[in-house]
């Protein structure tokens, strides 16, 4: 790290500390109820964290931000996103107080206004957003923002970097990934969204859906990928299709959004996307016309090792509540973390975390290193490494967030507790944005050689 940017880390802390607390960020009085047992102490959601997770061997950049982001967290207690979640409220003072700082630009270059960081520093970035209490929610808000410019960093024109980036950055414009599609879910290769090419060639029409959009009420702009060559008529299906960075501007013709009800992470929108004759500009096109999968490529072993950090996050934040709690909640005259019934399986569930975080770490290194040039390390063993620190994260998030809401027993139900809403939380890992059994089938047929299954 340069001492530039060692200088903006260190200016970043001063900037938090000298902050106050926004009036948004105090506690609601619901949060100040005492609790229904356990010797009239506040519920948990307003103690202090007590965090859990080993940090040896971390970089002095990746501890410096983890301290950074953990004051800006601080500003947003769990009430905050307890109310978000109720409410299905976009949490747009979160979003702007990591934008203020600048952090929504950690891995993009310093020309364009960012912070010249890789993916190991993202992906801390993330992962403390979700330890903090914030959960999936508060991840989801800024997570497009930091894999989906990836591409538009490395392949976009002059004009693009100098228009976008900036206003990404600044936290003036919001963004979403449009690549999923209901008819071809995991298939991305069988989307059939198209973008046709008008006679000119000074513009594009979009026609086609895409589904599980995340931000799209609130995001400016769209990180598209479409067909732009007939699957037919082209040798190989990663071909002809086409990557753009579009506006999304709702008063135009052909553009329409349904927000989707969904199970958690209610604070940030989810949405089908339709589009039906959406004309963009030619300038758009990302990179070269039919080359849009191997664009994307660049930004998906990237989000592998974000969403590994988040589950990460969520398992940390449950498995630490889950043992504060087993310390002081008191059955027959004892704390219940004294029963290696309790006691075991949380014990289980952190190494699981730990064994999860070396993974996702070493593949968040491959993909610097490998993005910084080291020959010796090739797109398929970081593509191995994110795919299953993924997994692996992904699972021990699940675990801990289930065992977490057990040990609260009855009160694990209830929503000032927190770990209900970040057990609810915690399939999105598993799901998104390739499940568990597509990793599978890539390390049998990637590592282990073992024929195609599908």
């Amino acid at each position: 790290m340069s001492r530039s940017l060692t200088s903006q880390l260190c200016w970043r802390l001063g900037h938090l500390s000298s902050r106050t607390a926004p009036a948004l960020c105090v506690p609601s009085s619901s949060s100040t109820r005492k609790q229904r047992h356990g010797g009239g102490r506040h519920a948990f959601s307003t103690t202090s964290r007590r965090q859990i997770m080993e940090t040896t061997g971390f970089t002095e950049n990746q501890l410096t931000v983890r301290e950074a982001v953990n004051q800006i967290c601080a500003r947003f207690p769990p009430t905050y996103w307890q109310e978000h979640d109720q409410t299905e409220t976009d949490p747009t003072e979160f979003h702007a107080a990591l934008a203020e700082t600048g952090w929504l630009g950690i891995a993009l270059p310093e020309t364009l206004g960012g912070s010249g960081l890789g993916i190991s520093e993202a992906t801390m970035m993330m992962q403390t957003i979700t330890e903090s209490g914030a959960g999936m929610a508060g991840a989801q808000a800024v997570h497009a923002n930091v894999y989906a410019t990836q591409p538009l960093a490395r392949f976009g024109t002059d004009e693009q970097l100098r228009k976008t980036i900036p206003n990404i950055i600044s936290g003036r414009w919001r963004v979403c990934f449009g690549v999923t599609e209901p008819n071809a879910g995991l298939n991305t290769l069988g989307l059939t969204t198209t973008a046709t090419k008008s006679a000119d060639g000074g513009s594009y029409s979009v026609k086609g859906q895409k589904i599980w959009i995340t931000c799209a009420q609130v995001a400016s702009k769209m990180i598209l990928l479409a067909r732009t060559t007939p699957r037919d008529q082209v040798t190989k299906p990663s071909e002809g299709l086409s990557l753009f960075c579009i506006d999304l501007d709702r008063s135009q013709p052909g553009l329409e959004m349904r927000r989707i009800k969904k199970m958690g992470g209610r604070a940030v929108d989810a949405n089908e996307v339709f589009f039906d004759g959406y004309e963009i500009p030619a300038s758009t096109l990302i990179g070269q016309q039919g080359k849009g999968f191997k664009h994307i490529l660049h930004g998906m072993n990237a989000e592998r090792c974000l969403l590994a950090g988040e589950a990460l996050g969520l398992g940390y934040a449950a498995l630490g509540r889950a043992a504060g709690y087993a310390r002081e909640r008191v059955v027959f005259g004892r704390p219940i973390g004294q029963n290696q019934g309790i006691a075991h399986p949380l014990a289980d569930a952190y190494m699981r975390l730990e064994a999860a975080k070396l993974a996702t770490y070493h593949a968040a290194r491959l993909y610097d290193e490998a993005a910084a040039g080291n020959s010796g390390i090739k797109q398929d063993g970081v593509g191995v490494a994110a795919n299953s620190a993924k997994y692996m994260a992904a699972e021990a998030a699940f675990t801990a967030c289930e065992r977490a809401v057990m040990t609260h027993g009855g009160m694990g139900y209830a929503a000032e507790y927190d770990v209900e809403r970040w057990f609810r939380e915690c399939l999105v890992p598993r799901i998104a944005p390739v499940s568990r059994e597509m990793i599978l089938n890539f390390i049998s047929e990637r590592v282990l050689k073992l024929p195609r299954s599908y």
